[in-house]
C-alpha cells in the first residue's frame, strides 16, 4: 500500500543498482534464515519421531498422525492473514511474533503429557510456523529490490532446501540417543537466538500504509478452503488413495471454496485479504505456476527418497538421512552459483537448466532395485540437489521481481499457500501410486497384501516385517521405480512455465511482463 515510507531499502529510482548485496540485505537474510531453519527442520524431525511418539504416549498411529495434520491445518489457517498483519503492524513485529509463537509451541510440546495435549500444542506451533515463510520472503524482497532478488532469495534457499535433507539426520540422532522431548526442546535455544538477532539487527519495518480493516469474510473463506484441501491431501497420503469420500469430500469442498474466494476477491479487489488480480501480472502468474509444479514434483519426490532407503534397503532414520546428504551438498552448490546468475541473465535461462539437471538426477531412481550401488545413488542425488537449488529459488525470486514493495506482502502468502498445497498434493499422488502399485504387484505374485502392511499410506509401508523383505523387497523396489517415473514426469512439467520466466536483455532486467501498480494493463 503506497503512502508511508518503509525502512526496508531498495535502489533509488533512476540509479544503477549494484549487483552485490549490501550489508543490510545480507544481515536481514541471515536473521531470517535463523528463524526459518528452526521450522523447516522441525517438520522433518517430527516425521522421523512419529513411531516413537505413538509408543511413548500410548496412542494409535492414526491419532499420532494428527501431530502432523494439526500443524498443517494451523499453517493453512494463518498463511492468508500474514500479509495483512505485516502491512498493519510492521514486518519486524510480525516476524518476532511468528518466531515467539513457534518457540512457545515447541516448549509446550516438550511438556505434553498425552497425545491430545501434544496435538493442541502443535496447533499453536503451526500458527507461528505458518507466518515464518511468507514473512521471511516479504522482508527479503523488500530489502533487496527487484534487481538483486536472485542473490537475496538464494539466502533463503539454505533452510528451504537443506531442511528436508538434514532434518532426518538430526531427528534420527535425537530419537536414537535421547527422549522424544528433545525434538521440541532443541527449537527453544534456536528461537531465543532468532528473536535476539531480529530485535538487534532487523530494520524497524514500519507499517506499509494506513490501517486497513481486516477482510474477515475473505480470511474465513480462504483459510477454510486451504485447510479443507490440505486435510484432504493429508488423508489421501495416510490412506494411500483419493477414492474414498472421506478424502474426496474435503478436496471438493476445498476446491469449491477456493473458486468462490476467487470470485469474491475479483469483486472486492485490493481490499480482499489476498488480491487474486496479482495474477494478471504475467511474470508473477508464470512464476506461481512454476512454484506449484516445483512443489509437486520435487518436494513430493523428496518423500520417496528416505522411504526407499528405509523400506527397501532397511536403513534406519539416521542412516537414511546421511544417504540423502549429497542432495543437500548439491543444493548448496546451486545456491552459491545461481543467485547472482539469476540477477544477471534471468530465471528464464537458469530454471530450464535446473529442470534438466533434476531430471538427470531423478532418472537413476527409476531403475532402483534391492541392491543398487549407494555410490551411484549418491552421485545421482548430488546432481538432483543441484537441479533443486537451480529451480526453486530462482523461480521464487522471479515471482517477486515485478512486484512493488507494497504488493510483496500480499504476494508472499499466495506463494506460501501454493507451495504448501503443491507439496501436499505431490506427496499424496506419489504415495498413492506407490501403494497401489505395490498392492497390484503383490496380488499378481500371489502374496497376501494384508500381511505386509501395504495398501495404506506412507506410515503403513514402515510396518512391513523384516522377515517379509526377501519376498516383498524386489516387488517394493519395482513399485518405487513406477513412483519415481511419476516424479520424473511431474518434474518435467516444470519446463512449461519455466520457459516463460523472465530473461534479461543485454544483462539488464526485462520488465515487460510487469503489471503497473496503478492498475493499468500490462505494458
Amino acid at each position: 500500500m503506497a503512502g508511508t515510507p518503509s525502512t526496508d531499502q531498495a535502489p533509488a529510482p533512476g540509479t544503477e543498482p549494484s549487483a552485490k548485496l549490501d550489508r543490510t540485505v545480507v544481515v536481514t537474510g541471515l536473521v531470517i534464515v535463523a528463524g526459518m531453519l528452526m521450522s523447516v527442520l522441525d517438520s522433518t524431525i517430527v516425521n522421523v519421531a512419529l513411531d516413537t511418539l505413538s509408543s511413548d504416549l500410548d496412542a494409535s498411529l492414526a491419532k499420532t498422525q494428527w501431530v502432523v495434520t494439526g500443524y498443517l491445518l494451523s499453517v493453512a489457517m494463518v498463511i492468508p492473514v500474514t500479509g495483512w498483519a505485516m502491512d498493519r503492524f510492521g514486518s519486524k513485529r510480525i516476524w518476532i511474533l511468528a518466531v515467539a509463537l513457534f518457540m512457545l509451541g515447541s516448549a509446550l510440546c516438550a511438556t505434553a503429557w498425552n497425545m491430545e495435549s501434544l496435538i493442541g500444542f502443535r496447533i499453536l506451533q503451526g500458527l507461528g510456523g505458518g507466518m515464518l515463510l511468507p514473512a521471511g520472503q516479504t522482508m527479503i524482497a523488500r530489502a533487496a529490490g527487484p534487481d538483486r532478488m536472485g542473490s537475496a532469495m538464494a539466502i533463503l534457499g539454505v533452510p528451504m532446501l537443506l531442511g528436508p535433507v538434514f532434518g532426518p539426520v538430526l531427528g534420527g540422532l535425537l530419537v536414537e540417543y535421547t527422549t522424544w522431548h528433545w525434538i521440541f526442546v532443541v527449537n527453544v535455544p534456536v528461537g531465543i537466538l532468532a528473536i535476539a538477532l531480529a530485535v538487534w539487527k532487523l530494520p524497524t519495518g514500519a507499517p506499509a500504509g494506513p490501517a486497513v480493516r481486516l477482510d474477515v469474510i475473505g480470511v474465513v473463506m480462504l483459510s477454510g478452503s486451504l485447510a479443507a484441501l490440505l486435510y484432504g491431501l493429508s488423508e489421501a497420503s495416510s490412506r494411500g488413495g483419493f477414492g474414498e469420500w472421506g478424502v474426496l469430500g474435503w478436496l471438493i469442498g476445498g476446491a469449491v471454496g477456493l473458486a468462490l474466494y476467487v470470485a469474491y476477491s475479483l469483486v472486492r479487489g485490493p481490499a480482499s485479504i489476498i488480491d487474486v488480480r496479482l495474477l494478471s501480472n504475467r511474470v508473477f502468474a508464470n512464476s506461481t505456476a512454476a512454484v506449484f509444479l516445483v512443489a509437486i514434483g520435487m518436494f513430493g519426490g523428496m518423500l520417496l527418497l528416505p522411504l526407499y532407503y528405509q523400506t527397501v534397503r532397511d536403513q534406519g532414520a539416521l542412516d537414511a538421512g546421511l544417504l540423502l546428504a549429497p542432495q543437500g551438498l548439491g543444493a548448496i552448490v546451486a545456491v552459491l552459483l545461481t543467485g547472482k546468475l539469476t540477477d544477471r541473465i534471468g530465471a528464464g535461462y537458469v530454471v530450464p537448466v535446473g529442470v534438466v539437471l533434476a531430471l538427470i538426477g531423478t532418472f537413476p531412481f527409476t531403475q532402483v532395485g534391492v541392491d543398487t550401488s549407494y555410490v551411484w545413488l549418491c552421485v545421482a542425488l548430488f546432481v538432483r540437489g543441484i537441479g533443486l537449488g537451480a529451480v526453486m529459488m530462482p523461480t521464487i525470486s522471479s515471482a517477486y521481481s515485478t512486484l512493488s514493495k507494497d504488493q510483496a506482502s500480499r504476494g508472499a502468502p499466495t506463494l506460501s499457500a501454493i507451495q504448501q498445497v503443491g507439496a501436499s498434493l505431490g506427496s499424496a499422488v506419489l504415495i498413492t501410486v506407490l501403494t497401489h502399485e505395490l498392492t497390484r504387484k503383490l496380488a499378481s505374485g500371489g502374496v497376501e497384501s494384508g500381511s505386509t502392511g501395504s495398501g495404506g499410506g506412507a506410515t503403513e509401508l514402515h510396518s512391513i516385517p523384516k522377515s517379509e523383505l526377501p519376498v516383498v523387497g524386489p516387488l517394493l523396489a519395482d513399485s518405487y521405480q513406477v513412483a519415481f517415473w511419476v516424479a520424473f514426469a511431474l518434474t518435467a512439467l516444470i519446463i512449461i512455465p519455466a520457459l516463460a520466466l523472465p530473461r534479461h536483455l543485454h544483462g539488464r532486467p526485462d520488465r515487460s511482463g510487469a503489471a503497473p501498480t496503478s492498475g493499468a494493463g500490462d505494458t
